[in-house]
């Protein structure tokens, strides 16, 4: 039985240091398939070149979105300030409206009233005016009484205020009260466009009583249009005013927006977040108020250690280069990447990778032929 028992514990020992022999020559067999070695027939049929880490300046990218947007200077909401029936429109959303176009046509009873009154009160001043001529004349020669002439002055006065109240009201519904006389008396009124630009909203239809706060239509101008960006907290001391933006849509990225930051909020949401706005370098007739945009924001450039974008390889969801061992060897070794500009990449600098030679250009086939040997 001690025999027996003598013989498992040997069998036990002699399984395990078999295993750690395994284990460690595992280990170095991942380690030589980080090196590759090549023939001189080899490296004589591949283009590879070689160089070292350079310092160039690298700028960041901030990715943010937004929104198009109007100033409110831009928006245009039409009323009717006394009201009234909507007796024609031909406005659609989206329709192109030129500055003092007819877009829309009211009629009410009132319209009528306003014109006889300012008719009345004009008739009425002239002969307001002429009666204080001539009650002054009388009253500088006493041959009338001074409460006659100043009764004249009074209804001179009030003819005249109330004609320019009457001016004034005409002039707010469209009329021009110079060009008003009996014949041309009308009880519709047109209301012109006051901006160029297009119908964003028609709030009204034919026939509909309006009440002057009533808002029929709702245009806008949409030459002056910026775009919105969300920037969180922080993000913020990488942005200035007149730094670039260039913004493009999500249905086509290739199409670039040149912009340029005007304002800079200075109110935090709730979400830690500041608006921004930006301004279109050219405006586009594509880019309609309330769309969604994305933007690219090149921040402030920092010097660092830089590689071509073909000496990096990336294996198994990391990043490596060869760095030269002699003529023929090269060592696949990890490297911690940055921010990437005009085909050089920023990589974390290291004594190791100073002091060597870096393959950059045929590093992707080197990684090939260590990707065949593991197959």
């Amino acid at each position: 039985m001690k025999k027996y028992m003598l013989l498992l514990v040997s069998s036990a020992l002699l399984i395990a240091c078999g295993s750690d022999t395994k284990t460690e020559n595992t280990e170095t067999a991942i380690a030589v398939e980080t090196v590759v070695q090549l023939s001189d027939a080899q490296l004589k049929n591949m283009t590879l070149q070689t160089g070292k880490l350079e310092k160039k300046s690298i700028s960041s990218i901030l990715k943010v979105n937004g929104i198009i947007d109007v100033p409110p200077q831009n928006m245009v909401s039409i009323s009717v300030p006394l009201g009234g029936f909507l007796k024609s429109t031909k406005l659609l959303p989206g329709m192109h409206i030129a500055k003092g176009e007819i877009i829309a046509i009211m009629e009410d009873q009132q319209y009528i009233q306003l014109q006889q009154d300012y008719l009345t009160t004009a008739a009425n001043l002239k002969y307001a005016e002429a009666d204080f001529n001539r009650q002054k004349e009388l009253n500088q020669s006493k041959a009338t009484s001074d409460k006659a002439f100043q009764q004249a002055e009074a209804d001179y006065l009030n003819q005249k205020i109330t004609l320019k109240s009457l001016n004034e009201k005409l002039r707010l519904i469209g009329i021009n009260p110079e060009k008003l006389n009996e014949n041309s008396i009308s009880r519709s009124v047109s209301i012109p466009s006051p901006i160029d630009g297009y119908v964003s909203a028609v709030n009204v239809n034919i026939g509909k009583y309006v009440n002057p706060t009533d808002v029929l239509f709702e245009l806008v101008n949409p030459e002056d249009i910026h775009l919105g960006l969300t920037v969180f907290e922080k993000d913020l001391d990488k942005l200035f005013i007149g730094q670039k933006v260039m913004a493009y849509t999500n249905h086509n990225a290739d199409k670039k927006y040149p912009c340029e930051i005007i304002l800079i909020g200075k109110d935090l949401s709730d979400e830690r977040s500041v608006e921004v706005h930006c301004h279109f370098e050219q405006y586009d007739k594509s880019l309609i108020p309330g769309m969604y945009m994305n933007a690219d924001l090149e921040v402030k450039s920092n010097d660092a250690l830089v590689l071509p974008d073909d000496a990096i390889v990336r294996f198994e969801n990391k990043e490596y280069v060869f760095l030269v061992k002699d003529n023929n060897t090269f060592e696949m070794t990890e490297v911690k990447i940055g921010d990437s500009e005009n085909g050089f990449t920023a990589v974390s600098s290291s004594t190791k990778l100073t002091e060597q030679l870096v393959v950059t250009k045929g590093a992707y086939t080197l990684l090939m032929k260590i990707k065949n040997k593991e197959e």
